[in-house]
């Protein structure tokens, strides 16, 4: 079948994309679905910082390829074998493809798969088909999904069965942004009721790490950005303060609200002085997670001996730390209990012919998330 997609043809281009126009619009051909794979008709598509930086090409992919890696939408067809899904049903598209059986599935932690990495790296699905063509050329995957087109073939296990209830631009959001920054702090950091939680970065993902300290039962949610216009948005889904990362108070600010610093930090933004804030207004004992990517290239100098004697921790988290098959379920019905507000993290909505000056307002930090309608 034919379909229009947005592919990208180079990494690096200069901004404003708007003009330099990274992702053009292509009539792309999709293989229908083999044994073991999905039909998929997208019907929304995140704009996630992570596609940003792919994009100016602080991390090199085989090119070309459709980008995208955080969509929902309506099975259409599924291949031989696959039991859980069928046609008609609402689905949100995650990165999964995990191979079951090496050491880090086997310790519940699907996300880092060698197997799925290396499916990833090359741009092909989990099985390691090739299902789309340009001019009679292979056009790769994004992270086993490409969901910035009309429609995608995928594997079953990139798939999470939803309610129809949750409406197109909420279920958009629930593979990348929720799952990474709600399981950042459930799965994570374990966020406890009667903690203090810092989060850099008031984006999508920054703030459902905010609710997800919320919902924890968390005493204190500070939030910090550049940019106050993200504050009163900030204060309504949960954080009781709202600081400036460029403070030069910061963490003085930060010792005295929480009587020392906080529990939890969690780092959103990739960005090393906020990374650098991040440790030294946690409190003795704390734990600083690192969510948001960074320049590849970038190093941060600890001091260990600091360490030792505040018995600090730093750690990574990927995907929000946990299982998607599992969690996505539980976040959903957090959003329809009302527990999570993920309606207003909304900023745009539109179709194709927008999407490259939907990076340039991403770039900038103007939006929390922006939808991609590839039907519309």
């Amino acid at each position: 079948m034919k379909m229009k997609a947005a592919v990208l043809h180079a990494q690096g281009l200069p901004k404003p994309y708007a003009e330099s126009t990274p992702y053009v619009i292509e009539e792309v051909d999709l293989e229908g679905p083999g044994p073991g794979e999905v039909l998929v008709e997208i019907r929304s598509a995140g704009l996630c910082h992570s596609d940003l930086t792919t994009m100016a090409g602080e991390r090199a992919r085989p090119l070309p390829f459709v980008g995208g890696h955080e969509g929902a939408g309506i099975v259409q067809e599924v291949g031989a074998g696959v039991q859980h899904l069928k046609p008609g049903d609402h689905v949100v598209m995650t990165i999964g493809g995990s191979c079951g059986v090496c050491r880090f599935c086997l310790k519940g932690k699907p996300q880092l798969c060698d197997a799925a990495t290396q499916t990833r790296a090359e741009g092909r699905l989990p099985n390691g088909a090739m299902k789309m063509r340009l001019n009679g050329e292979p056009v790769k995957h994004y992270f086993g999904i490409s969901a910035f087109a009309q429609y995608a073939v995928l594997t079953p296990d990139c798939l999470v069965k939803i309610d129809k209830a949750v409406p197109w631009d909420v279920a958009a959001i629930f593979g990348c942004a929720v799952a990474t920054g709600v399981g950042a702090v459930l799965n994570t950091a374990q966020v406890r009721p009667g903690q203090h939680v810092a989060v850099f970065g008031l984006g999508g993902v920054g703030l459902s790490a905010v609710m997800g300290a919320k919902a924890s039962g968390a005493s204190r949610i500070i939030g910090i950005d550049l940019l106050d216009s993200k504050f009163d948005l900030a204060r309504e889904l949960g954080c009781t303060d709202c600081l400036r990362a460029d403070d030069p108070e910061l963490v003085q600010k930060v010792m005295d609200l929480t009587g020392g610093g906080v529990d939890v930090a969690i780092e959103v933004s990739g960005a090393m002085p906020a990374l650098t804030s991040a440790w030294s207004l946690t409190a003795k004992t704390g734990e600083v997670i690192v969510v948001g990517l960074p320049k590849g290239g970038q190093t941060w100098p600890l001091d260990p001996t600091a360490m030792i004697f505040t018995e600090k921790t730093i750690r990574g988290s990927i995907m929000g730390g946990g299982i998607a098959m599992r969690d996505i379920p539980v976040y959903e019905r957090m959003y329809l209990d009302g527990a999570l507000q993920l309606n207003r993290l909304k900023s745009a909505e539109f179709g194709f012919d927008q999407i490259n000056e939907g990076f340039d307002r991403l770039d900038r930090g103007e939006v929390i998330r922006q939808i991609l309608l590839p039907h519309g």
